[in-house]
């Protein structure tokens, strides 16, 4: 018996933005994986429930070594949602898929211009003004300000600019800013500034009692804090590769 479909009904896709961790490995993988090792055993559940994409545009590795990579990745419970950078030879099928397209979100907006080819801007750089006449103010970075504490287990999650939270941020809590991170109370969770590619964003705290700090992806963990800023008022920043800190008076 043949059924007809008289009650045809489309089928809606949306399209939505998450915030992803990108990892991108070095050589020797070895050297990378205790590194990440190291992360992990500092920071217990960092990765736990966190889609993560990996990075290998700058890393000359073939398809068995990404394999292998993959599965060491999966041993330690990290979920890799998609692959970016990669060359078409490296993938098999099983894999995650390949990604394109992702980027850093902007620390402003620039108002769009009615051009046929507009200018781009490269990676850090501003798109220069066509013209005088057609330079427009831009949007001041966004932020949000959480009025109340962010308990054990919470995330703030605010890619498109800075966060401030007005009371303490409880151990296994985090905030993950796209600019700076604002902490009017004790910070004795997580707290990640910079987090899609902003080497300026800072952390700032009454009480620096973190887990974890890191800022444009470097991270310092609660081991690695000098010992006399521990309970103090500081701010954080990046110089180099280096996370920077100073108490505030």
């Amino acid at each position: 018996m043949t059924k007809v479909l008289t009650d045809a009904r489309s089928i809606r896709i949306k399209g939505r933005s998450f915030l992803a961790l990108v990892l991108s490995p070095e050589l020797p993988l070895d050297w990378w994986l205790g590194r990440l090792d190291d992360l992990a055993s500092r920071s217990a559940g960092f990765f736990l429930g966190r889609p993560v994409v990996l990075d290998v545009a700058d890393l000359e590795i073939d398809r068995k070594q990404l394999k292998s990579l993959l599965d060491e990745l999966g041993q330690r419970n990290v979920r890799v949602m998609g692959i970016e950078g990669g060359r078409p030879s490296l993938f098999e099928p099983g894999m995650p898929p390949a990604m394109k397209g992702g980027r850093p979100a902007p620390d402003f907006e620039v108002p769009e211009v009615d051009l046929a080819d507009p200018p781009k801007a490269g990676k850090g750089k501003a798109a220069a003004p066509v013209t005088p006449e057609e330079v427009q103010p831009v949007r001041a970075t966004a932020s949000i300000i959480v009025r109340e504490p962010v308990r054990s287990g919470q995330s703030v999650i605010f890619p498109e600019g800075d966060v401030t939270v007005v009371g303490s941020v409880a151990s296994g809590a985090e905030i993950v800013a796209g600019g700076s991170v604002h902490i009017y109370g004790t910070l004795r969770g997580r707290a990640l500034a910079g987090s899609v590619g902003n080497a300026s964003a800072r952390i700032f705290c009454r009480r620096l009692e973190a887990e974890l700090l890191a800022i444009d992806g470097v991270y310092k963990t609660a081991e690695d804090m000098a010992p006399n800023l521990r309970g103090q008022s500081v701010q954080l920043w990046l110089e180099g590769d280096s996370i920077m800190a100073e108490r505030l008076n």
